[in-house]
């Protein structure tokens, strides 16, 4: 892997509740000199998405953030919105508690429609940090019936981040994005070596500028 590709395979990420529209154009700066890709809010899509220096920058934003726990009908409609204003990809939080009522057949109807809604890549956050090995492997599987394109570790907002057993476990079903936790070109490798192929962080430059020479 290259440098490039290397930095391709980041999502360079603000999500936190006292973003402004300020801190997202340094992302989406930064991104796009490194060659990332961002991951953000998305009441900021539309404006990231209408300005021409940010035409090469694979946007990503958020459904049913952080906690997975709006309405089906909800999500839905954040996704239609996200992907009318300009998303290129949609990163979608399972309902971790009905996964825990072993309600795994709402689970992954819950999935599918925003799957269904949408022409653009759908990964679906499991959230790991609160999840035993067994039900991650019933969130995994409740998102290839979903038909998602990825699995996802974490939102960031819980305790705990992405961890390599995770991503060895979650590669089994589907392409994993390994966030949470990943400050480092040494941690991101680890992620990628375990079977990531895409990293979530909000260190995505320092994880870059770490690729050797």
């Amino acid at each position: 892997m290259n440098r490039a590709e290397f930095a391709a395979s980041i999502d360079h990420t603000v999500l936190g509740p006292e973003t402004t529209w300020g801190d997202v154009c340094t992302v989406l700066d930064e991104a796009a000199a490194h060659g990332m890709n961002a991951c953000i809010p998305p009441c900021y899509v539309a404006e990231a998405a209408a300005d021409p220096a940010y035409d090469d920058v694979t946007l990503a934003t958020v459904v049913g953030f952080p906690h997975g726990q709006h309405s089906t009908e909800s999500k839905h409609d954040e996704a239609v919105n996200a992907w009318d204003d300009g998303a290129d990809e949609i990163d979608l939080v399972i309902n971790v508690g009905r996964l825990k009522a072993g309600e795994d057949d709402a689970v992954a109807a819950d999935l599918a429609e925003v799957v269904a809604a949408v022409p653009v890549p759908v990964k679906v956050i499991i959230e790991t940090a609160l999840l035993t090995d067994e039900e991650k492997h019933r969130a995994c599987e409740a998102a290839v019936e979903a038909d998602a394109d990825m699995v996802k570790t974490s939102t960031g907002f819980a305790d705990g981040g992405a961890a390599v057993a995770d991503v060895e476990l979650m590669s089994e079903y589907l392409p994993v994005k390994a966030s949470g936790g990943v400050g480092s070109y040494e941690a991101a490798m680890a992620m990628l070596e375990a079977g990531a192929e895409r990293i979530g962080a909000s260190s995505g430059v320092e994880i870059v500028d770490g690729y050797p020479e």
